[in-house]
């Protein structure tokens, strides 16, 4: 009988490490040390949010500068990810800064943004990002915020009709933090709107004053992912010429407007194409996290001894509940750390220099997947696998990983704000439903359900997905079609679809992720071989009931999946894949301030 290794294998290390240099990963360690972690005790909801905005600029003082993070996916994302790790509140306002406020500067700038750039790049200024409105749901299609172009002074008015076209969330209530913000607003210049376009708006000083017609107003504390957020009203805010991002846009000495992007709508999704490197991030991130939350539920079951009177003293990680909560988290972890990877190595089009990037079609419900539809997915696939096991988590960790330590509970904060910031959820898969049934840049997979007599066959996985995808995506598309052939509005058609929709869209992301899985089943380390089937099994478990409905799967399906997590269960070790996960030091079980461990 041979027995599994006991310590990872330099394999699993590069695979969770992933491809930073060795240079890297210590200068990024640097800037964002395990301290980070350490909030110190009776902190006011002012004086942490304070905490966090310092730790933001030493790290990004000691990061490499902000045109090289951006301009390196992997990079960027490693310095997030370890902030999100530390502390989700600073992973929040660092993606802020770096990709919503510097980000478009940099792409969109033209380098006319020289003193604005300078004092983000030097922190001097914190970025902040003004997108969505708080009074109506879609805001990002058409913001009520307008700029109005001032022919005469060659200069922009910036404003927010009423309460409900005020920007909201912001992280600008703190009186202390300078923030520069980036609003997005509708480009209007002779009564007629020309697009959504991106303005660099100075909102706060040092000293805590506001700049004449910006209106902050604080909202109230939250503790689900602790920042200053406040809405603000822009009331005839002037800014010069130079504050607009106009990427190639411009007005002549005439004041004529001319756009090489051409009509509003490709306008509005060439502004939004700043989204691949938010969701990249988001990805990295809900990774790292989910890395961190397993290795926090391992660190629990580990020697840890239960008092139940069927087998007294047994420890608590031979009950099968427990051991299978483990196994299925650290499965999370690896399949969400290879689906990173391979956001990280991947650039898209949206991100190719030039207005001919854009593609002009937009989406019905948010513009994100007009933007890159394939990321937008992932994401979206990613943050609600993310948050399912962190909660997993945080529940197999009984009571002390709700009251003994903040970090599930940070975590689960983080995973659950970003199911709907970056991009909602729901809206993406919307969008993405519509796009498969409409075979918009969308080729369906073969509808051939492979033989289930091997459960462990990572080619089997995304075919069984891909077997499911197919079918709800020919039934959408023929339920759609018939209901508006008998004269149905095209939102009539869909809202009555919006269920069949999101689960068509889950499926292509299902399938999408099972691939990357089945990659690294192929040609990751060894291992981890037991994780990949383990993740196949949850998911099979997960969506039985979709199996079942679309006949792609029998009945005992369940029985064989149970039976199959029982026997990979006691042929695991733990300990070497949960080391390999390498948790910051002081991420120690839940309950380690009481034990002293």
């Amino acid at each position: 009988m041979t027995h599994p290794p006991t310590s990872p294998s330099p394999e699993l290390l590069r695979f969770v490490r992933g491809d930073l240099p060795a240079k890297d990963r210590a200068r990024l360690a640097e800037a964002v040390p395990d301290a980070f972690g350490q909030v110190p005790a009776g902190l006011n909801a002012r004086d942490r949010q304070a905490l966090t905005y310092e730790r933001l600029r030493a790290a990004g003082r000691a990061a490499p500068p902000a045109a090289e993070l951006l301009d390196d996916p992997a990079l960027l994302c490693g310095l997030l990810e370890r902030a999100a790790v530390a502390d989700p509140a600073l992973f929040h306002v660092m993606l802020l800064h770096y990709t919503l406020a510097l980000g478009p500067i940099l792409r969109f700038g033209g380098g006319q943004q020289g003193a604005a750039r300078a004092r983000l790049e030097a922190f001097e200024d914190v970025g902040t990002l003004l997108m969505t409105e708080a009074g109506r749901s879609n805001s990002h299609l058409a913001p009520r915020t307008t700029a109005v172009f001032d022919a005469a002074a060659r200069a922009f008015v910036l404003s927010t009709p009423d309460a409900r076209a005020a920007k909201f969330p912001t992280n600008t209530a703190h009186p202390g933090v300078a923030k520069t913000a980036a609003v997005y607003a509708t480009l209007v210049e002779g009564g007629r709107e020309r697009g959504v376009f991106v303005f660099v708006v100075p909102v706060r000083a040092a000293d805590g004053s506001v700049p004449d017609g910006v209106r902050i107003v604080a909202a109230p504390e939250t503790g689900g992912l602790p920042v200053d957020y406040a809405a603000v009203r822009l009331e005839g805010v002037r800014v010069p010429y130079e504050a607009w991002l106009r990427d190639g846009a411009s007005f002549d000495d005439e004041g004529a407007f001319h756009d090489p992007v051409g009509d509003p709508a490709a306008r509005l999704t060439r502004s939004m194409a700043i989204g691949p490197a938010v969701w990249r991030a988001v990805v990295a991130a809900s990774a790292a996290v989910t890395r961190a939350s397993a290795s926090l539920l391992a660190a629990h079951t580990s020697g840890r001894v239960t008092l139940g009177r069927l087998a007294p003293s047994a420890p608590l990680a031979g009950y099968r509940n427990q051991g299978e909560a483990v196994l299925g988290s650290l499965a999370s972890a690896y399949t969400l750390t290879a689906v990173a990877a391979h956001v990280k190595a991947r650039r898209t089009s949206a991100e190719a220099p030039g207005p001919a990037a854009v593609a002009a079609a937009g989406g019905a419900w948010a513009p994100w997947s007009a933007v890159d539809r394939d990321l937008a997915l992932l994401k979206a696939a990613v943050t609600a696998a993310a948050q399912e096991t962190v909660t997993r988590c945080r529940l197999h960790s009984g009571a002390p990983g709700f009251a003994a330590t903040d970090r599930l509970n940070a975590y689960r904060g983080l995973t659950h704000a970003y199911m709907s910031a970056g991009g909602d959820n729901d809206l993406i898969l919307f969008d993405t439903a519509r796009a498969m049934a409409a075979r918009d840049r969308y080729v369906p997979p073969p509808d051939v359900p492979p033989s289930l007599e091997d459960l462990a066959d990572p080619q089997v996985w995304p075919a069984l997905a891909g077997a499911v995808e197919a079918r709800l995506a020919a039934k959408l598309a023929a339920r759609v079609e018939g209901a508006q052939a008998g004269g149905a509005s095209a939102f009539a058609a869909w809202n009555a679809e919006l269920a069949p929709a999101r689960a068509a869209a889950t499926a292509l992301a299902d399938r999408t992720v099972l691939e990357i899985v089945a990659a690294a089943a192929a040609d990751g380390p060894a291992q981890a071989a037991p994780l990949w089937r383990m993740a196949a099994l949850d998911w099979m478990a997960r969506r039985a009931g979709v199996l079942l409905n679309e006949g792609v799967a029998g009945p005992g399906l369940l029985d064989r999946v149970w039976a199959a997590r029982r026997d990979l269960a006691g042929e695991v070790a733990v300990e070497p894949l949960a080391a390999a996960l390498e948790p910051p030091s002081g991420l120690g079980a839940p309950a380690a301030f009481v034990t002293g461990e």
